[in-house]
């Protein structure tokens, strides 16, 4: 796609209008409205009950639900999908092309009706993306290649959870890489990978501070499942110079950002 269609697609997002909205209008900095864009959409999307632009409702098997028995007598769920993420896709596409932005989408797709309870298989999201099921088989096939977990039902059955994109991404982070290295290695935004470690970092300090998983993830707005992973991927990488890394970031967050100050009986 050429460079100025992207941007034409930038600019129709609802985040970029709030954006401009924010500079052009109430003279802030680009920096300051991008912050102020990031804590109303925790604050005022942070719930499944409402759908942003870009995400829609599907059907999908229970995770729960056993193998061999017709697709009528299957236990189901409604899961919310968010199949365009707004800036952060484009951003994707530009970098890396079409191609990764799919990949992008199946990581995050898969994982999404994980959290919510559900299985995906390769045929919900090749219908969802639009493109055949071998395509979807050959992008798996790939992203499995590169060290992820594809949990689709059609592999998750004795698997377990496995790692999802946003721990691998940590993991990468842990060990030194770059921003820039990670975006160009997983596909991934720059804007989805500093999310990641941003949330990484409260996980462990706050699990420093005696709260229990369930307690963090309720103080930062997200899954307990994703907690433990944080906190999993954090043990694995216990190398000085991992936890080097670690405790600059640590300092860096706290000094600019504190994480909750809630009492550890109070939740």
């Amino acid at each position: 796609m050429e460079q100025q269609a992207i941007e034409r697609l930038q600019n129709k997002t609802a985040e970029q209008r709030f954006l401009s909205t924010l500079e052009n209008e109430f003279h802030e900095a680009p920096r300051v409205a991008q912050a102020l864009l990031e804590e109303a959409q925790t604050c005022l999307l942070g719930t499944v009950q409402y759908l942003r632009p870009g995400q829609m409702r599907v059907i999908l098997v229970r995770r729960d639900a056993g193998h061999g028995r017709s697709l009528a007598e299957t236990p189901m769920t409604e899961v919310i999908w968010t199949v365009d993420a707004g800036l952060e896709d484009r951003e994707v596409l530009q970098r890396h092309g079409h191609v990764a932005l799919r990949q992008a989408r199946i990581l995050r797709l898969v994982h999404e009706a994980l959290d919510q309870g559900a299985a995906a298989t390769q045929e919900d999201l090749a219908q969802v993306l639009h493109v055949s099921v071998r395509t979807i088989k050959r992008d798996c096939a790939h992203l499995a290649s590169q060290g992820f977990e594809i949990p689709t039902r059609g592999n998750l059955q004795g698997i377990g959870r496995g790692q999802t994109h946003k721990a691998h991404i940590v993991g990468r982070w842990l060990r030194g890489e770059t921003y820039d290295q990670i975006a160009l290695a997983t596909r991934h935004s720059l804007s989805s990978i500093q999310r990641y470690v941003q949330t990484f970092v409260p996980v462990v300090h706050l699990h420093r501070r005696g709260f229990v998983d369930q307690q963090i993830a309720t103080l930062l707005g997200i899954g307990s499942p994703l907690v433990v992973e944080y906190l999993a991927i954090c043990r694995e990488n216990n190398s000085s110079a991992c936890q080097e890394r670690l405790e600059r970031q640590l300092k860096r967050v706290l000094t600019s950002k504190p994480v909750p100050r809630v009492k550890r009986g109070a939740l």
